[in-house]
């Protein structure tokens, strides 16, 4: 029993660090899907509008939200009058999207999941904007890619 419980550890263990080794940085992510350009547009985006002693928790998040979002034109999903077209604009919007409410859910108390929280203000369920009815995927998903891009430990 002892020796059955050692080995189902050891394979735990393997399995978390197998995990970690195989994620992609959130950069690594973004020029395997948009290329060099983007990556470097990316990069500058995180580094202009998130904090650095939070970059290693939120960069992954806005990796995540361009996979999630997916688009040609809103790479991000940024719909905003004032916010241009463009790779580096929506970037630069997501991330320092993701920053202030980073800021404002600490604020209130870190109560909940901090994707739950930013998926209702930057991808609501039911808003007039969601006729097919898909923001319902943003969190689970946005979950899912953000496991992906995940830094190596310290």
């Amino acid at each position: 029993m002892k020796t059955m419980l050692k080995t189902l550890w050891f394979v735990g263990v393997f399995y978390v660090l197998a995990c970690v080794a195989l994620a992609e940085s959130p950069s690594q992510a973004i020029h395997k899907k948009d290329g060099a350009k983007c990556a470097s547009q990316f990069d500058d985006a995180v580094r202009v509008n998130i904090r650095p002693e939070c970059v290693r928790e939120l960069a992954p998040i806005v990796a995540a939200i361009r996979y999630q979002e997916n688009g040609k034109t809103y790479q991000y999903g940024v719909i905003h009058k004032r916010c241009p077209k463009g790779y580096r604009n929506q970037a630069g919007w997501c991330a320092a999207t993701v920053q202030k409410n980073w800021d404002r859910w600490h604020k209130a108390g870190a109560k909940g999941e901090f994707i739950t929280y930013l998926g209702g203000i930057y991808c609501p369920i039911g808003c007039d904007r969601d006729k097919d009815q898909l923001n319902q995927y943003w969190i689970p998903n946005v979950n899912k890619f953000k496991k992906r891009f995940a830094y190596p430990p310290k």
